[in-house]
């Protein structure tokens, strides 16, 4: 198993932090009738918010975030990895298709519907490529990570499938979906950082098991005991001429 490094998990803990100090502090900036309760996340970047730039960097910030996880988090796989990316570039692209002042976009509405999807989905890509029980073929083979295990993964993805049902109801025919945008873009920001520190445990655990020392171990005082398999003591005996 690849190590990951730290960088990736700084920027995975970085998403949901980005996420909720960007909406913070962009509706602070909104006049008194914005209601994060019922107005959406878009609304704080669409084209007639107030410093607009506070939601489109924090947007862009997230979705790089989500890209730099999906490069470098090999346990999960190849086909999560790219749901991963998918997601963090459809959530790039809704800073591009802004909201409009009056009505909806429909290009801004698919960028949205493919990065929840994508962010619910790639938790059971790597949990669907495992066995469904014990792996007759490699029975001595290390247990995936626990994020990436079939239970684990295809729980997640049901837990996300059904905030963002939640999320579809409330834009449809409910009063809270600035809500219920919030709560489920938290739960798919949240994801990644689990996955990498059950990644980067996993592969802490397997380390020393198969760490190689090169050269002598110390004596107490930090001198290198003498060899072994050389002379006991005294000059060292002179070649011959």
């Amino acid at each position: 198993m690849r190590a990951v490094p730290n960088w990736a998990v700084a920027a995975a803990a970085a998403a949901p932090a980005l996420l909720v100090v960007g909406w913070t502090v962009a509706q602070a900036r909104q006049p008194t009738g914005y209601d994060p309760i019922r107005d959406t996340i878009s609304e704080l970047a669409g084209q007639d918010a107030t410093d607009a730039w506070i939601m489109v960097a924090a947007l862009v910030l997230l979705g790089c975030c989500y890209l730099a996880v999906a490069a470098v988090l090999h346990a999960a796989g190849l086909p999560s990895r790219f749901l991963l990316a998918v997601g963090g570039v459809a959530t790039i692209a809704l800073v591009a298709f802004p909201r409009p002042p009056v009505g909806g976009s429909l290009s801004h509405g698919i960028a949205a519907t493919v990065a929840v999807l994508a962010l619910a989905l790639w938790p059971a890509g790597s949990a669907l490529r495992l066995p469904r029980g014990p792996d007759a073929a490699h029975p001595r083979a290390a247990q995936p990570p626990w994020a990436f295990r079939r239970t684990v993964g295809l729980s997640a993805t049901l837990v996300l499938l059904a905030l963002f049902g939640w999320c579809a109801f409330e834009v449809t025919s409910g009063s809270r979906t600035g809500l219920a945008e919030r709560v489920t873009a938290v739960a798919v920001s949240l994801w990644p950082l689990l996955a990498v520190l059950s990644a980067r445990r996993a592969h802490l655990a397997l380390t020393p098991a198969g760490t190689v020392r090169i050269g002598p171990d110390l004596a107490p005082g930090g001198v290198i005991p003498p060899d072994p398999l050389g002379p006991t003591g005294g000059p060292a005996p002179r070649r011959p001429d």
